[in-house]
């Protein structure tokens, strides 16, 4: 009875062992640690990738002895615990192998506590947030920091199980004051403009800073991400007419892909504005003052996509 209740304890021990940590590649794993002072830290079995047994090693963790024998049971629940653990022979101080540690914090739910990444405002208060600006299965992948760190590190990539494959460049960063914005340019590989989707893209964006390890995801049909470019547009005084013609980044043909449009009418001498509606591309403007300024944006004509940002102004 006894040598059944250790081999009972023992077995629960290497569960609890097991679930304190997932692998997120070689040698390298995440734990994930609840975020308050009552809960204990995860401990977690070491093993140095040794085949010779009786060769005696050590571990150590940057300058610091943690222990001697083939395995280790490293305690880990803050940021100062984690990194990487290397296993080292006694004799000539090689290194042997090696497990690098991150930790992800989680609240008393179980679930991700995020604060790498700035949300966005909309939609819904994002932190990944993805546009395509036509229908040639090309879309650009946004997300912001509070400031740019030089030890953030991020992937970005389709879950498995997505229709079709999805390739994306490495992200590029650009800097805004406090702000910084990192954007990825993918791409659906053998997409059809014009067969309907039945299967969203998945996107899954990992974010390492030093030691601490988080993740994203978003889901969505291209049709649902789409917002085109400005128009580019003209006012000819003669006649009071605005003209515009369709951004030349959007989807040919016209006929199939349809755009429909704003026009924007700002008073300077008022402070007001008049917004008018056109399927066509010119607009004759009742009583436009000299200094008023004119711009157009537009969207799809029969897909309720986003609104294009206004043009530069057409006088």
């Amino acid at each position: 009875m006894a040598h059944l209740l250790f081999a009972l304890l023992s077995l629960f021990s290497f569960a609890a062992l097991l679930e304190a940590q997932w692998k997120l590649r070689e040698n390298v794993y995440v734990i994930e640690s609840e975020w308050n002072d009552e809960t204990p830290a995860k401990r977690v079995e070491l093993t140095c990738n040794t085949p010779d047994e009786a060769l005696p090693v050590y571990w150590k963790k940057g300058t610091e002895l943690k222990g001697t024998g083939k395995t280790l049971i490293a305690e880990v629940k803050e940021f100062p615990d984690a990194g990487n653990y290397t296993c080292l022979t006694a004799n000539t101080h090689e290194i042997v192998s090696y497990d690098f540690f991150l930790i992800t914090k989680i609240d008393s739910s179980g679930q991700m506590i995020r604060s790498i990444l700035k949300s966005f405002e909309e939609p819904s208060r994002t932190f990944l947030k993805c546009e395509a600006k036509n229908y040639t299965g090309i879309f650009i992948c946004s997300w912001m920091t509070e400031n740019e760190s030089p030890n953030v590190k991020f992937t970005i990539r389709s879950l498995t199980g997505s229709q079709g494959d999805v390739t994306c460049s490495s992200p590029v960063a650009h800097t805004d004051k406090s702000v910084t914005e990192y954007t990825a340019q993918c791409q659906k590989e053998n997409y059809c403009p014009f067969a309907e989707e039945h299967q969203p893209i998945e996107m899954f964006l990992e974010a390492i800073d030093e030691v601490e390890y988080e993740n994203y995801t978003t889901s969505f049909f291209i049709r649902d991400i789409i917002k085109p470019d400005p128009p580019q547009c003209q006012y000819v005084a003669a006649n009071g007419t605005v003209t515009w013609t369709y951004p030349k980044t959007w989807s040919t043909p016209k006929s199939y892909f349809p755009l429909t449009f704003r026009v924007k009418v700002e008073s300077t001498k008022k402070h007001k504005s008049q917004v008018y509606e056109a399927d066509e591309q010119s607009l004759q403007i009742p009583m436009s003052r000299p200094k008023d300024k004119i711009s157009v944006q537009a969207r799809d004509r029969y897909y309720n996509s986003s609104w294009s940002e206004w043009s530069s102004l057409c006088r």
